[in-house]
Formats: C-alpha cells, structure tokens, sequence
C-alpha cells in the first residue's frame, strides 16, 4: 500500500519560515497530483497548494506569493517552503496524493497523518 509521511511542522513567530517535506512509499500510478491541505480546528480542510506529475502548481490566493510547492520524481518526495508565515497560516497540514495509472483509469486518494504548524504573533 501507499503510505506518506510528513515532517518539518512546529512553532514559530510570524514572519518566519518552514520546510514542510512529504516522504511516498509505494506504489503510485504516474499521473498523479501532490498536495498540501490544512485544517484549523473547527474548520474545514481546504487545499493550500498542488503540483501535477507534470509540475503544474496551483495555490490558494490566501498564501500566493508566501509558500512554494516542489516535487522530486526520483525520491518520491514532495516539499512545501513557507515564507513569511502568519497567525493564520496555523493548522494541521497534510500531504496528499491523487493518482491514475492511465487516464481513464480509477483515481486513488492517499493522505498523510498531519503535521503541525503553530504561527504565534
């Protein structure tokens, strides 16, 4: 089965940085997306940034300009640098894989534990 991990979450001030790295095991079709949720408590999860097998990036307008997302093929990994970090940008942030082995084939939904990110002002 497919597993991923994440590291990299802790405590900072606003206005500094962290490396979010996801790390995939197993067997993931080739097309296929990587990305970062979050959920604050009491809220809902929603998307803060993807990247396609084929490197296309897309971000939510509330961190564009701050995060950048990468992925690297060979190691199976994915990262997210957050920049400029805000008391907002604080939840639980988890890695994610949607993936196909062909194009009209089934997608699969692949999720990580979490990691937490706590921003203090």
């Amino acid at each position: 089965q497919v597993q991923l991990v994440e590291s990299g979450g802790d405590l900072v001030q606003a206005g500094g940085s962290l490396r979010l790295s996801c790390a995939a095991s197993g067997s993931i079709g080739s097309i296929n997306a990587m990305g970062w949720y979050r959920q604050a408590p009491g809220k809902q999860r929603e998307l803060v940034a993807s990247i396609s097998s084929g490197g296309i990036t897309k971000y939510a307008d509330s961190v564009k300009g701050r995060f950048t997302i990468s992925r690297d093929n060979a190691k199976n990994t994915m990262s997210l640098q957050m920049n400029n970090l805000k008391p907002e940008d604080t939840a639980v942030y988890y890695c994610n894989v949607k993936s196909r082995r062909w194009l009209a084939g089934p997608q699969y939904d692949y999720w990580g534990q979490g990691t937490q990110v706590t921003v203090s002002f």
